[in-house]
């Protein structure tokens, strides 16, 4: 047999590998899930695509992926890929650099967020099961607006400063099975419990000190559920050469559990209140359906070509009970994924190299009603870290991101990142033979 399949990882090697994933969880745990992008401010925020570390690396694309070495949540049909004797452990984060540009006017900031953490096995020769953690959506911005009130007739300016505040997210945990109806075709389900709090304020003050300060904001505070279902289609074209079509469609949900708030604080320049109000709204939220559908070419397990198309009709969804509160969402990717040599035992040869692309409308809508569009390029590397008898993979990638008003003189964004993650893949469940 080949090398590859008969040696095994030696308990050294795995006791560092197990220490580096638990540092990297540990890392992820204490790092700040924020963004500080003004858009967040609108909707329930800026929208996870909940692309894994390969997928991210191949501009998102992964609707019609299979791979026996990583998880795709995207389409929960992809499970059954997975072996009965592996198990697989996959965790990532993210760092950007973000650069806002207004009219002559740059600014930048610096974040770091968790991207996600799942497992994955089979229970069966047909049947396949995941889990994990994935945000859905990120809120986090602070922003402030002076105007001029009032000039006395010495010259003297009263201005007031309204300062814009917004942070929280939506997140998800989700179990999924899969099942393997023929031999090249699947089907799968996600069950996600959706859950978080998002808050918006807008506290104005004034430049004289006896004034009265104002703080107006609203919230939601979610926790329900949402279900995914996929499959996916391989047709075997010529000698090494296979083609999978994968289809993804995501319920819409009423999210009857969440509660929303708009609030309303007077308070004086001792800090007392002199008047609150706080209005609160059940069974006025929704979460649009989604669909998409994808295509995936694959040459001798070394060359993976995809594409996919997902549509979601925000406009339907009610944002406190208000419909037409969002834009219709379409989101388009490309990307490939090459790997010269997989049993080789050069470095290079072992490695995964990838490249993509992506369109994205955005669903939210300023305050000016209009929306935004977003462009991104993509490349990365999925890089082994044992080199001849081990599947596991740190997956490195980097990204550029342009988010631009449909109509010019707004603010423009621009964002760098660097996603890190590591797939744990290894025969937890093979049964060694001795003769």
């Amino acid at each position: 047999m080949h090398p590859f399949i008969t040696e095994n990882m030696p308990a050294n090697k795995k006791r560092i590998l197990l220490s580096c994933v638990l540092i990297c969880i540990s890392s992820m745990l204490m790092a700040q899930i924020t963004t500080n992008s003004p858009y967040s401010r609108y909707g329930y925020g800026l929208l996870s695509d909940q692309a894994f570390g390969n997928s991210i690396g191949m501009g998102g694309t992964s609707i019609g992926m299979r791979s026996r070495f990583h998880i795709n949540p995207v389409n929960p049909a992809s499970y059954t890929a997975v072996d009965s004797i592996t198990f697989m452990f996959d965790l990532g984060m993210s760092f950007q650099n973000t650069n806002f540009i207004e009219g002559t006017v740059k600014t930048n900031a610096k974040n770091a967020r968790f991207d996600y953490i799942a497992m994955q096995f089979r229970f069966s020769r047909k049947l396949a099961f995941s889990a994990g953690y994935i945000p859905f959506s990120n809120v986090g911005y602070e922003m402030s607006k002076k105007t001029e009130v009032t000039t006395d007739e010495y010259g003297d300016e009263t201005y007031s400063l309204a300062t814009y505040q917004g942070d929280g997210g939506l997140q998800q945990l989700y179990v999924g099975l899969a099942y393997k109806i023929l031999p090249n075709l699947s089907v799968g389900a996600n069950a996600s419990l959706l859950y978080g709090d998002i808050s918006h304020t807008i506290t104005t003050q004034f430049s004289n000190t006896s004034a009265t300060i104002s703080s107006q904001g609203d919230g939601i505070s979610v926790s329900d559920f949402k279900f995914d279902i996929g499959t996916q289609y391989t047709h075997h074209l010529a000698d090494r050469h296979d083609l999978t079509l994968g289809l993804i469609y995501g319920f819409g949900s009423n999210l009857a559990n969440t509660e929303g708030y708009n609030f309303t604080h007077t308070i004086n320049s001792s800090a007392t209140y002199i008047s609150e109000q706080i209005d609160t709204v059940r069974n006025a939220f929704q979460l649009p359906a989604t669909i998409g559908g994808g295509l995936a070419y694959t040459y001798n397990n070394q060359l993976t070509v995809g594409l996919d198309v997902k549509y979601q009709k925000w406009s339907a969804a009610k944002y406190f009970g208000e419909e037409n509160y969002f834009n219709n969402r379409t989101r388009i990717s490309l990307g490939a994924e090459y790997q010269p040599d997989i049993y080789g035992r050069k470095f290079f040869g072992r490695i995964k190299y990838r490249l993509g692309g992506h369109f994205t409308d955005s669903y939210t809508k300023t305050a000016e009603g209009i929306g935004m569009k977003e462009y991104g390029a993509s490349f990365g590397f999925g890089i082994p870290i044992f080199l001849y008898n081990s599947r596991t993979y740190l997956n490195l990638s980097g990204e550029y991101v342009h988010v631009q008003p449909k109509i010019s003189g707004l603010l423009e964004e621009n964002y760098l990142r660097l996603n890190v993650g590591i797939t744990f893949n290894e025969r937890w469940f093979m049964k060694w033979k001795v003769e």
